[in-house]
């Protein structure tokens, strides 16, 4: 039976050998490399590339939470599963290692068989939370789902972050369907100079010719739903 690959990442070295004794005991699981601190946690994660990282949220010098953003910003290990190990639940830091990519984490008091349980459940990709820590996820990222989405509507609301005032004045004259020479006549302007507008104004709001942008422009409210044209010629 091939055995899963595991490496620990605590600064205890009694802690970290009685999981390496516990584990010794499992026959799919091994224990193939210990760190002491974060940063020698990613050296040998380079060196191992082990099944899954069982690490100390507490440590010197790299904790828990920077190691995990360390590895998860390693390409060739990013995917690797990171189950933290933690003395208390309340732990901000442990709120910001799941954020930052860790898959779970087990507190140091659990029992054998609920440790064990815990990495088997990682190993197989699955999320070690409690609902608690769950909930609180869920939260953040709704909040930052709403942050997005506000963002995006001022964008898209804010036509003078988009297109200077002379801009406006041709969108304006392109929604009565005039043509470039209508409008070098109405704003008094030489043809290129119009052509130019319309190409930005094209550019700007992405749009593939004309109708296209006088509907995008519509759309984000810059003109009213149905423009009569302006004026007569």
């Amino acid at each position: 039976m091939s055995r899963w690959r595991l490496l620990l990442a605590d600064d205890h070295e009694l802690f970290r050998a009685g999981l390496v004794s516990l584990l010794a005991t499992q026959p799919d699981l091994q224990v193939v490399g210990q760190a002491r601190d974060g940063f020698e946690a990613l050296k040998l994660a380079r060196e191992l590339r082990p099944a899954l990282v069982i690490m100390d949220i507490s440590m010197p010098i790299c904790d828990g939470l920077e190691a995990t953003r360390l590895i998860r910003a390693t390409p060739d290990l990013a995917t690797i599963p990171i189950l933290i190990l933690t003395v208390h639940e309340e732990d901000e830091k442990l709120f910001e290692a799941v954020k930052a990519g860790a898959n779970g984490y087990l507190l140091k008091s659990s029992n054998a068989a609920e440790f064990l349980r815990g990495v088997r459940a990682a190993l197989n990709g699955e999320a070690i939370l409690p609902p608690r820590l769950a909930a609180k996820l869920m939260g953040e990222f709704a909040r930052l789902a709403a942050q997005a989405e506000e963002h995006a509507s001022a964008q898209d609301t804010t036509i003078d972050q988009e297109l200077t005032w002379r801009e406006q004045e041709v969108l304006k004259w392109l929604a009565t369907g005039a043509s470039d020479g209508e409008i070098a006549e109405k704003l008094m302007l030489s043809i290129h100079t119009v052509k130019t507008h319309v190409r930005h104004i094209l550019t700007k709001l992405h749009a593939a010719n004309r109708r296209t942008a006088v509907a995008e422009a519509k759309r984000r409210g810059w003109l009213p739903p149905s423009p009569s044209r302006i004026n007569s010629f």
